[in-house]
């Protein structure tokens, strides 16, 4: 790194022989006029029209990069980069370069990541598809919001800045379009200091529709926010159907059950048990997800998690699986001692069903709890050895 280079102006490039030479000039142009030390950073990702050529004549440094994907292209340039601070932003021409002085103030300010919000700054008519607009980027940021409590108003805008030490500490790895929103929630995660500013988004120049592709990268982003967000994704909807299941086989273990016309008895039972394990095994996944995530940085340390997982050892688990394994055989035999006193007949399933059926659900779930516990403790061996080789090394 040049360490009198204050700011790098990144653009990710794949055929962009009719913007890019806007997007340059512009940028070199809010250079000279805010007087700042700085240079022009295009990563292209393979073009074959002609943007190379005409990002050097311009001025700019082109950083080629062989692995396709916006995320790969803005990886490489990160990296590439001479400039204490890195202000990226597509170079399609939707996003105006000669207009950084916000993206430097609050920067300079200290923050460490800077968003710009589309839906403050305005969308110009035809800058948008209506999809994006008012479907796509709205669910997609109330998601991430809610999921992640950011601040960020417009996850996927295309224009942000950023203290490029810290964003190369959150050791981003997406390849593709959902590299916005892994740079958001990582900067969440590990409590960047987040600030926005207002951008105008404006309609590209391109004669040719965008590399974006409305539901598959849609998915990709949802996809992203799912997978790094655990308790949305294992242990809400576990504990709501666990919860939802236990209750309703409380309610049907005595004798069926009528609510007006409609009867409830062992088939309402069975599937109130299969909620109980379907339950029980999505919050298990969580706990799975939870240390890993943790271990991984992907997801934020819980002191109160930490402590839970301190009484969670592989003998408490033991334990507690034996305890419901017996109860289940219990059950089973009590079940079996019925069926004795019948001659071994025929029996009335809507009697002997309301013990096999919590029989064979203490027993699954038994085994669960067992199964879960060894795993649990391979996960923290696995930890306390790198632990043990970082302490050493």
């Amino acid at each position: 790194m040049d360490d009198g280079c204050e700011l790098t102006i990144l653009m990710p490039c794949l055929n962009e022989a009719e913007t890019l030479a806007s997007c340059v000039i512009k940028a070199r142009q809010f250079l000279a006029r805010a007087g700042i030390k700085g240079e022009i950073v295009v990563a292209d990702n393979g073009s074959t029209d002609g943007s190379v050529a005409i990002a050097a004549a311009e001025g700019a440094r082109v950083v080629p990069v062989e692995l396709r994907g916006y995320g790969n292209a803005l990886r490489a340039g990160i990296r590439a980069a001479r400039g204490k601070y890195v202000i990226m932003g597509d170079s399609d021409d939707s996003y105006d370069f000669s207009m950084l002085d916000p993206f430097v103030e609050k920067l300079r300010e200290g923050n460490q990541l800077v968003m710009g919000n589309r839906f403050r700054g305005g969308i110009m008519a035809g800058a948008m598809p209506p999809l994006h607009r008012y479907v796509g980027n709205p669910i997609l940021t109330a998601i991430g919001r809610i999921f992640y409590r950011s601040p960020c108003g417009d996850f996927h805008c295309g224009m942000r800045g950023f203290d490029r030490e810290a964003i190369l500490g959150l050791d981003l790895q997406a390849g593709g379009m959902e590299f916005a929103s892994e740079m958001v929630v990582k900067a969440t995660v590990r409590k960047l200091r987040i600030t926005e500013v207002p951008t105008t988004l404006h309609p590209d120049g391109r004669s040719r529709p965008p590399h974006l592709r409305s539901w598959h990268d849609g998915w990709r982003h949802l996809r992203f926010l799912l997978l790094f967000s655990p308790r949305w994704l294992f242990l809400y909807p576990g504990f709501g159907i666990f919860v939802l299941g236990l209750v309703s086989m409380v309610w049907l273990l005595p004798h069926p059950r009528t609510i007006g016309e409609v009867s409830f008895d062992i088939h309402s039972l069975l599937y109130s048990s299969l909620a109980v394990v379907v339950g029980f095994e999505s919050i298990l996944y969580w706990v799975f997800a939870k240390i890993y995530g943790v271990r991984e940085g992907i997801v934020p340390a819980d002191p109160w998690f930490r402590s839970a997982m301190r009484l969670a050892t592989l003998e408490n688990g033991l334990t507690a699986g034996l305890i419901l394994f017996l109860l289940g055989v219990g059950l089973a035999i009590y079940a079996l001692g019925a069926w004795d006193v019948r001659g071994f007949g025929a029996l009335r399933p809507t009697e002997t069903m309301r013990l096999v059926i919590p029989s064979s659900t203490a027993i699954l779930l038994a085994f669960h709890i067992i199964y879960g516990a060894f795993f649990v403790s391979l996960l923290g061996i696995r930890a306390t050895g790198r632990a043990s080789e970082e302490a050493s090394s």
